[in-house]
């Protein structure tokens, strides 16, 4: 989990907070309601959808005069490039986040992430293609 929460957040402090945070909904969620069938994968995909949370309240926060902005790719190093993908990832939604973070970040598989969401593996494979179409139409000046 906080291997997924720092790949998405982009930093330790942040993913530590993404833990704390599972941790604490988790214990909630086990005094006031039923135990998970699968802890596993509710871990997984709220490692995922709280670290895209700490994104996208990051990004609302974030603004630039765009005399700052640095203009074409010459000026990208890897961080930027990181930075950029991490704005365009909570730029899609939920769902299409959420299994491409499983796909990439976790590394499973379709009919792994299929069974996790219980959608079928062909649906996964539809959001995955968009997700990526949608990501390298917003990273293509970086690319």
């Amino acid at each position: 989990m906080f291997r997924t929460a720092y790949r998405i957040t982009g930093n330790a402090a942040d993913a530590e907070d993404v833990l704390q945070t599972i941790f604490l909904r988790l214990l909630r969620r086990h005094l006031t309601a039923e135990p998970l069938d699968n802890e596993e994968s509710y871990l997984r995909r709220a490692a995922i959808n709280v670290s895209l949370d700490v994104v996208r309240s990051r990004q609302e926060d974030q603004t630039v005069p765009l005399m700052d902005i640095p203009s074409g790719p010459s000026h990208l190093d890897a961080g930027e490039l990181k930075t950029a993908l991490r704005r365009a990832l909570a730029r899609l939604s939920p769902r299409s986040a959420e299994v491409f973070a499983l796909r990439f970040f976790e590394d499973l598989s379709n009919q792994q992430i299929a069974r996790m969401l219980g959608i079928s593996r062909v649906l996964v494979a539809v959001i995955v293609h968009r997700a990526r179409q949608q990501l390298r139409r917003e990273l293509g000046t970086y690319l």
